[in-house]
Order: structure tokens, then sequence, then C-alpha cells
């Protein structure tokens, strides 16, 4: 079976038996027609394909300056479409099955926001909504749901595609209570508790609520259709710019930044991987470091150590 065809088989799998994502599909397509594109090979079948080539790939990957994380998974992609492969009989044995190998990752500590910029940050988007004299103006609308959006984001830690996903039966804004479908599917429920988190989706599901119930998304833009997550962000770069703050924040620095805030006020580690839906302790554990951080900081500053002022 030529390489393509192979190709088109797995995605009629991913898509029909796995039921996976479009982002993960679009994510698979575009890992494995790169290694398609690699030395030219759309007419190889895809029994040539053994562990040395997948070595010189794999070294193609780095060389081409391409970050550890982005290689593995562009190696995870391959090696779960020749175990496909090997699984419907179209070849023999997977080449991963004769490689050993382990791209390790940088320890990257997250990016959060501290409280100067997040209070700049929320307190630059309601002293524009209280300006705005016309309260049926588009400009009005437009920070009614910018103001709702960030509110949820920071208040539950969600993604970013979590939030773009929601729709409106996903969220009861009287009982404060989100239902969030995260990676694989899986379903958390986060409790909203901050009234103003609360009164912000309540306006916005006020002026909203028509275009709402007809797209059945409950974030969206001036098409009427979801509010993508490149608007998100383009959203959060447009009030950081107008709030005067340096610098550049993201989405995913309102998950982080909540994450470690939580972690600062003694909550149990397991309630936070609840919280972010992380399936696996060990991701959450990352935040534990910048705590430590902080204790660094606390006690190089803060120790009653440096008041016994011993002069011997």
């Amino acid at each position: 079976m030529k390489l393509q065809e192979a190709i088109e088989l797995y995605n009629t799998h991913c898509i029909y038996e796995k039921n996976l994502s479009n982002k993960t599909m679009k994510a698979y397509n575009i890992d494995l027609n790169q290694f398609k594109a690699y030395r030219t090979n759309q007419n190889l079948t895809v029994g040539v394909f053994d562990k040395f080539y997948i070595k010189d790939y794999m070294k193609h990957l780095f060389d081409d300056n391409l970050k550890a994380k982005s290689v593995k998974r562009k190696v995870g992609t391959l090696k779960t479409f020749f175990s496909f492969l090997e699984f419907e009989d179209i070849i023999e044995i997977s080449p991963f099955k004769k490689m050993k190998f382990s791209i390790r990752l940088p320890q990257m500590l997250p990016k959060t926001i501290n409280t100067k910029d997040l209070r700049k940050f929320f307190k630059y988007m309601y002293k524009y909504k209280h300006s705005l004299k016309h309260k049926n103006s588009y400009s009005y609308n437009v920070i009614i749901r910018d103001i709702a959006v960030i509110e949820l984001l920071y208040a539950t830690g969600m993604r970013v595609s979590e939030l773009c996903n929601l729709k409106l039966g996903d969220i009861d804004i009287h009982k404060g209570i989100v239902t969030i479908f995260g990676k694989g599917s899986k379903e958390r429920i986060i409790q909203v508790c901050d009234p103003e988190v609360k009164q912000a989706l309540s306006e916005y599901h006020k002026i909203f609520a028509v275009k709402i119930h007809e797209n059945n998304h409950f974030f969206i833009n001036k098409f009427n259709t979801m509010f993508s997550e490149d608007s998100v962000r383009y959203m959060i770069t447009k009030y950081q710019e107008k709030s005067g703050i340096k610098k550049q924040l993201t989405p995913h620095q309102f998950r982080h930044t909540l994450a470690t805030g939580l972690l600062e006020e003694n909550v149990d580690i397991r309630v936070i991987q609840n919280i972010l839906g992380h399936s696996s302790i060990l991701t959450t554990q990352i935040y534990t470091r910048v705590n430590s951080k902080l204790q660094k900081k606390i006690l190089s500053t803060k120790h009653p150590r440096k008041n016994l002022n011993l002069n011997i």
C-alpha cells in the first residue's frame, strides 16, 4: 500500500472509529504530511520504512531546529500510525518495535501573571466598560463579552480550547456550574463562586441570549459563530497593550496564574489537578516548582534569622 493511501485509511479510522476531534486530526495530518514530504516519498509503499529511516527522519526534525516538544509529538503521531498499520496487517511489524529512544523535554516553569499586572488588566476592562455611555452600542456589547471571557478563563483555569467550545447547556449561571469537556472528551465540573464572575456571565448572556440560542456556542463573535481561540488571544493582547502591561499575556497564563495562586493558598495539589483537568498528578506538580521559587524568595528576605544581629 502506498503511503498516501495508508494515511487516508488512518484518517478514516481516526475520524469514524476513534471519533477524534478536528483539532487532533489537523495536528495528525500536519505531522503525517510532513513525514510524507521528507525525501519526497509520496510514491513509496509503507513496507519500506524501517527503524533506520525513522532515525534519519528524527535527526532531520532536530536539524530543522524544531523544539523537542514538537519532535516528540510528531514522532508520537508516527508511532501511532505505524501501530495501526501493523494491527490492520498492512505491514508485518511497526519499525518502532525495533527502536528504543527517549526525547527529553526541557523543564520549563509555567509563566504566570503577577498580581500588579492582573489588577491593571481587569481594572482597564471594567473602567472602559463604565466609560461607554451608549449601553446598546457594538463597543459596549464587545466589552461585556470580553469581560465574561476573561473572568471565566481565570475563575476556572480552563484551557482556551475548552472555553471556546462551551455550549449553552454547559453553563448554569444561576447555580454557578460549568461543565467542561477537556482532552480526550473527559468531563469535569467547576463551580463558579465569585459573585462578580457570575454577574459578568449574566450580563453577557442577557445581551447575547438570542444569538447564543441560535448558535448554541456560549461565546460568539460578530459573525454569530463560535468565538475562536485566535480571537481570544488577539483580544487578550489588545487589552494587555491598552492597559500598559509590557509583558506578553496569553490565555494559558491565566490558567497557570490560577494554579500557582491556589497552591500559594495551600490548596491540596489533587484538588488543583481536578480543577485543571490533568490526567496525571505529575503534570500538576510542575506548579510546586513555581511555589518553591516563591518559598526561596520569602526565606531569603523574611527569615527571622536575619534579625539576630550577631556582632562577635
